[in-house]
């Protein structure tokens, strides 16, 4: 026993032990969250409860009629003598713990929220309504009724419902992509030839160059963009107004029928009545939305395009921007300079650096990037357009510098560490064939290093992707007007603010006036964030390996 102590092989147990529980640990973690994420898109059963003792929640007057209808969400148990005593009259006394559930019950116009908590020993038995929808509508959340009938101008439709309100909602979604295509291409190309005018306008005004000419050629101009932009209005209003007389007639479980207009709703199905094959599509589409989508509600429903757009597109000009300085940087300190006190003392304040809490870069950021060379940048280039701001405001480019800030002293540390891993005798090799010593750093060193040079920029995206902080400060929003790039020159707009999907992820779990509806949203929104990540990740240890297979034979591990 003693020899098998001694001759380390506890210790191999020991450390693979410790690295399978790491492994099971982040892969059960990333379980819970697919899993609490995904649910979220399957179709849930819509059940009724009679209500047999009204008392809490169920003594509201919207429970008129003594039935609660709505999607079981969550259900746990409480200690009786944590309830109140009305409550606790309907356990026996032998009874330690009651079950509470959570329900869903919508119908945000008749309800003072989106749930209910509710003790099980108020409720009967639950039955599967088998008739009832829910119906997605684009602000004011889901509705749970009975379709009775479809309103199509002067006309109640009470046959064939579900299929002619299938029809029109085909027909509805092509208009509202028809709308979005004018708005997002013909009204912005108008309203920014608008602005360039308006912005030439004031530089000649700068400049004393306006004449009788120019006005004329300004206001003629100007006249022919605001005919143009009119002309859409009413394009638009007359596309709008297509749908203004559809709507769908829907009871609800109080017997109340109300009307739902065909312009506010996105969707509909019948979770009762779908099969498994259907619920699997209806699975995928809603997936493919909540990628594919802009938000709503305040981000609490919707998708999160915008968010996966601006997290990549940052990380990708973060690591543009840190990955030249930190190699540069790594190459001076170990094959230029001299070791010296000097030297000893910059690696120290780069391994300091690494310390820091993200939230100074994002102070440092605001302060040094935004108002010191921002401000500099709009009066140099862009004063026509003061006192509004273009670069001295937070916007994507001053986020991915202080993101590559933040990040430059793993990528410095790690490409110094490659560049000590190169024997000196194939430098010397080089310089001996009569290369010079930036041919060899060139041609033999920076190739043999690459590997390295990667796993700094592994490193570096993993960190920057799931930083929230000091973004907060130097350009994400909780909600972007337009994506940072378009049609309109230069195309990718550096100076506008973006949205993330960690900062999404703090705004719907914390910021959001819904957060049981909200809940859900969060999981999946971490595990996408969590698979861009791994994504970006697996994309760079690609090159790695493939980099590091082709310089093995000259001696890279």
């Amino acid at each position: 026993m003693l020899n098998w102590i001694r001759s380390g092989a506890p210790w191999i147990w020991l450390t693979g032990g410790a690295v399978s529980v790491s492994l099971l640990s982040v892969l059960g973690l990333l379980l819970l969250i697919g899993w609490k994420g995904l649910t979220f898109f399957w179709p849930a059963p819509l059940l009724q409860w009679s209500i047999e003792h009204p008392a809490g929640a169920l003594a509201d007057p919207a429970f008129e009629r003594r039935y609660v209808l709505g999607q079981l969400y969550d259900g746990h148990s409480v200690p009786i003598d944590q309830l109140p005593h009305s409550l606790q009259t309907l356990y026996a006394d032998q009874v330690e713990e009651a079950q509470r559930l959570s329900i869903k019950i919508a119908n945000r116009e008749h309800y003072a929220s989106d749930f209910i908590s509710v003790l099980k020993a108020q409720l009967g038995d639950p039955v599967m309504a088998q008739d009832w929808a829910v119906i997605e509508r684009t602000s004011g959340g889901d509705y749970y009724g009975r379709l009775v009938g479809f309103q199509d101008g002067n006309t109640l439709e009470r046959e064939n419902i579900e299929s002619l309100l299938r029809e029109k909602l085909d027909y509805a979604d092509m208009l509202r992509e028809t709308i979005d295509d004018i708005v997002q291409d013909e009204m912005k190309s108008l309203s920014w030839q608008m602005e360039q005018l308006r912005l030439e306008l004031r530089k000649r005004e700068f400049n004393s160059r306006v004449t009788m000419n120019y006005l004329n050629h300004y206001n003629e101009r100007k006249l022919a963009l605001e005919t143009s932009l009119e002309q859409l209005d009413v394009q638009l209003d007359g596309l709008r107004l297509q749908l203004a007389g559809y709507a769908v007639l829907v009871e609800n479980i109080s017997g109340q029928i109300v009307g739902i207009p065909l312009n506010q709703m996105l969707d509909f199905w019948l979770p009762n009545q779908m099969t498994l094959a259907d619920k699997i599509v209806h699975w995928a589409k809603q997936v493919w939305k909540f990628v594919s989508e802009a938000p709503r509600e305040s981000n609490s429903e919707g998708g999160v395009l915008p968010a996966i757009f601006g997290t990549v597109l940052l990380v990708l000009i973060m690591s543009i921007i840190v990955m030249p300085l930190g190699v540069l940087a790594a190459i001076y300190l170990h094959e230029y300079a001299k070791n010296n006190a000097f030297t000893r003392v910059i690696r120290i304040a780069v391994i300091n650096l690494a310390g820091v809490p993200s939230i100074v870069y994002g102070v440092f950021g605001l302060g040094f990037f935004v108002y010191t060379i921002g401000n500099s940048i709009d009066s140099l280039f862009y004063a026509e357009r003061l006192p509004a701001p273009t670069f001295g405001t937070p916007g994507l480019l001053w986020a991915a510098l202080t993101l590559a800030v933040l990040t430059l002293p793993v990528v410095i540390v790690t490409t110094e560490e490659g560049l000590t891993r190169i024997p000196n005798s194939v430098r010397h090799g080089s310089l001996a064939l009569g290369a010079t010593q930036f041919e060899t750093l060139w041609r033999v060193v920076l190739p043999m290093a690459t590997p390295a040079i990667i796993t700094g920029l592994i490193l570096a995206i993993a960190r920057a992707a799931g930083e929230v902080a000091p973004l907060m400060l130097v350009g994400v929003v909780k909600l972007a007007s337009s994506l940072p790039v378009d049609g309109q020159f230069p195309f990718v707009h550096l100076d506008r603010k973006f949205m993330h999907l960690g900062f999404h992820i703090y705004d719907v779990g914390f910021q959001t006036s819904n957060i049981e509806a909200a809940r859900p949203l969060v999981y999946a929104t971490s595990f996408l964030l969590v698979t861009v990540i791994v994504s970006l990740n697996l994309t760079a240890i690609s090159i790695r390996n493939n980099l590091r297979e082709k310089y093995r034979t000259l001696g890279q591990d």
